[in-house]
């Protein structure tokens, strides 16, 4: 680094946040400041190779919005989203904190991993599988049958288990039911399951529960139209006001419908959870009375499509550095890397947020780059080259595809590096 963390340039006059309340909010001139000093002064005194893009997790404040998620989910135990995070120690660590329990996992093969690691012996794999091998793989283990449970919601998942099996052994089951708002021929909300109406959700569940080898265990609804959709977006108080009442209609439709197949369910089986939620919705969530447990895992990371929502301050943890390697012009400074851009509809939103130092902005022709990203904003002009710039992702464990590695960082020193799970050579 060219430049020493003491010497970072203070830039909160020009932010016009001066109030100590305004300072505290993570998104201020002031505290971005002064977390672009803490991460330099921990990379300075980082004595292991610096690869990039250097992947930071500040520990204080993952354990500050763990602690805040289970005060959101009011006594409810929340389930980890394993997706959400994709490195097994913070995995570890969230499990560690009083209010969780269980995780929501990505894969059969992750799920399998977790179990056989023990890491978790409570893992609900939140897709349907048809992965032959892993199939085989839990069925002929005692030990994985009891601790993970898979994803249905259709007859065909069953089919696929039962030609894979390796025992007779009971497969725990979970239905996925579709939690989306149904306004006439409309749908809003994830395209997942096809079952929606409570016929047909009972005639799945009769069937997982006279079909031999099976165990119908829970139920699944995730609202992702209303847990994962900001709600308070500047610049947008009109998009904002409609997505706020679309939620709300979403969140009375699907208490009235979890009832009713809550009721058909008691009558045939007794479920050992209900799960429902994302990091968006905690609250109204919980207040449902079907729901006996909430997922998430975005809200322990808060990544860029995380900021705008009215049910939660954002406090930031995930973090990665690219260094400054050109200097095209006194006003632009360029880092190597960057085109690290979230999944879902392509849109601004999906990109990296330059974050630290604040005031970088991506240029409108070339945005983030794959292999240069040249940057613009009064910062650019105090960079020089060697220099870090602080980016945070816009979709939470996504960036962890990308690195091998995370480090994790306490106040201003990085305590532990830690594998992520392509790094440890886990698919999933």
């Amino acid at each position: 680094m060219s430049r020493s963390p003491a010497s970072a340039p203070t830039l909160a006059a020009a932010s016009g946040h001066s109030a100590p309340a305004e300072e505290r909010r993570a998104d201020s001139y002031v505290a971005r400041n002064r977390l672009w000093t803490r991460l330099d002064g921990a990379l300075a005194s980082y004595d292991g190779p610096v690869r990039t893009p250097f992947a930071v997790v500040d520990l204080d404040a993952f354990d500050a919005n763990a602690a805040d998620l289970v005060r959101r989910a009011g006594g409810k135990p929340v389930r980890v989203a394993s997706k959400s995070l994709r490195v097994p120690a913070l995995v570890t660590r969230a499990l560690a904190t009083d209010g969780f329990a269980g995780v929501l996992g990505y894969t059969l093969r992750e799920a399998l991993w977790l179990h056989t690691a023990d890491v978790c012996h409570d893992v609900v794999v939140a897709y349907p599988t048809v992965d032959a091998d892993a199939i085989g793989t839990l069925t002929a283990d005692a030990g994985a049958l009891a601790a993970i449970t898979l994803m249905v919601d259709d007859v065909a998942h069953l089919d696929v288990v039962d030609a894979a099996r390796r025992s007779d052994g009971d497969v725990r089951i979970c239905l996925d039911i579709d939690a989306g708002l149904r306004m006439g021929a409309q749908h809003v909300g994830p395209k997942r399951s096809p079952l929606h109406d409570t016929r047909d959700v009972l005639s799945l569940a009769r069937e997982v529960i006279a079909r031999p080898g099976f165990r119908l265990v829970g139920v699944m609804t995730y609202e992702g139209q209303v847990a994962g959709v900001p709600d308070s977006v500047p610049g947008q108080s009109a998009r904002s006001l409609a997505v706020r009442g679309l939620k709300k209609a979403s969140l009375s439709q699907l208490a009235t419908r979890r009832a009713e197949i809550a009721d058909g369910l008691a009558a045939l089986t007794t479920l050992e959870f209900w799960n429902g939620g994302g990091s968006g919705s905690v609250e109204a969530t919980s207040a449902d009375r079907a729901v006996t447990e909430i997922a998430a895992g975005s809200g322990l990371l808060v990544p860029g499509l995380f900021d705008h929502y009215r049910s939660f301050e954002p406090r930031p943890a995930a973090f990665f550095g690219l260094p400054v390697t050109r200097r095209p012009s006194r006003d632009l400074a360029t880092v190597h890397g960057g085109g690290l851009i979230a999944s879902g509809p392509v849109g601004a939103d999906r990109a990296p947020l330059p974050w630290a130092p604040p005031g970088l902005h991506l240029t409108g022709m070339e945005g983030a780059g794959e292999v240069q990203t040249p940057l613009t904003g009064h910062p650019a002009s105090l960079l020089a080259v060697g220099d870090m710039v602080w980016f945070r992702h816009a979709k939470s464990g996504e960036l962890f595809e990308h690195v091998g590695q995370v480090h994790l960082l306490t106040g201003d020193r990085i305590v532990d590096t830690v594998e992520t799970n392509r790094g440890a050579g886990l698919w999933g």
